[in-house]
């Protein structure tokens, strides 16, 4: 199925995203290297609930119904280890109305300070067609807000083995160990695998 989906599509796969941040960070990871043109559209998707992989496969079929053709979501959790994985999928209404200054103090009673960063990206042809999930993950510490704090939680996240945050790092650097980054590589093979086998 998925490789007559690229051997047909008339290169132009549609990343639904309204975060221009976001939209730069995939792009360039991604690069040129996909066999298709990525376009890129802002839609207003319902806030599915339930656990990550549910939840990213519902906005895909949700996001196709509307676009009429193949697109690409993302979701991206931050999960607490001392709270079982929350916030989790729900991190952007924690950091909406606590924002990213006050997200660390949710903390403040644990010894535990981890958490991981988990990125989904979701493709799919159609609504009715199947699914795929592309998964990275990025364990680190929730850490006091240091760098800029204009994307998200990246100011109070601190990957492991390193000693600054996502938001106090080049953007290269971000870009090569990030969650984005290793659910982009494995999107990225999916699709170049899938041409190659034409």
């Amino acid at each position: 199925m998925f490789r007559r989906v690229v051997g047909e599509m008339s290169k132009t796969v549609v990343f639904v995203t309204g975060n221009v941040k976001k939209l730069e960070e995939v792009t360039a990871i991604l690069g040129n290297q996909l066999p298709f043109n990525l376009a890129n559209r802002s839609i207003d998707l319902p806030e599915f609930q339930g656990e990550i992989d549910e939840i990213c496969i519902l906005k895909c079929k949700e996001a196709a119904r509307i676009i009429k053709g193949p697109v690409i979501i993302e979701d991206t959790c931050l999960c607490f280890n001392a709270f079982g994985g929350l916030p989790g999928p729900y991190i952007k209404w924690f950091l909406q109305n606590l924002g990213v200054q006050k997200l660390p103090r949710l903390l403040d009673s644990w010894e535990d300070k981890t958490a991981k960063a988990v990125c989904t990206f979701a493709y799919t042809e159609s609504e009715d067609s199947e699914v795929k999930l592309f998964k990275g993950e990025c364990p680190g510490l929730i850490v006091d807000s240091r760098g800029p704090e204009t994307f998200g939680w990246d100011s109070c996240f601190q990957p492991d083995g390193y000693t600054k945050t996502f938001a106090e790092m080049p953007k290269d650097k971000k870009n090569e160990i990030s969650h984005r980054s290793r659910a982009l590589a494995k999107l990225k093979t999916f699709f170049i695998d899938m041409k190659d086998c034409e």
